[in-house]
């Protein structure tokens, strides 16, 4: 699935992912940026029309929730992200996201693990498909 989100309705999902399903005028109330209601709706109605959220009744109004999970958004922003900025290279963003900020030591060591992880899923993968016929 390929989602794309703008900045606003970005705003509007984080607010879903956070507090789970809310009316028009709780995702207003928890917004940053201060809109109008009927801005607030429109939103969500964009966001159903792609099938990023959903409504039930609640009363006279709509309660709206993610329909999708914040790390396939994230997954899907990321890959977007890679394919237009860094020639889909994996790689060539992973040296960027390094070489352009200084890490912490918690965060060098969680990016080894990581990568120790990745490799030991790999050479595990390739001895599987070696032993099969």
């Amino acid at each position: 699935m390929h989602i794309i989100f703008t900045d606003r309705e970005a705003d509007v999902m984080q607010v879903l992912w956070d507090h789970g399903a809310c009316l028009v005028a709780e995702v207003q109330e928890h917004l940053a940026d201060k809109l109008a209601y009927t801005t607030v709706l429109t939103v969500l109605r964009t966001l159903e029309t792609k099938h990023y959220v959903g409504h039930e009744a609640a009363g006279r109004g709509h309660r709206y929730h993610a329909l999708i999970e914040p790390q396939a958004a994230r997954n899907s922003a990321l890959r977007h992200l890679t394919d237009k900025l860094f020639k889909g290279s994996s790689a060539l963003l992973m040296t960027h996201l390094v070489s352009e900020r200084t890490l912490s030591t918690e965060e060098a060591e969680r990016l080894r693990a990581l990568l120790a992880d990745h490799d030991k899923a790999d050479k595990a993968d390739k001895t599987d498909k070696a032993d099969k016929p």
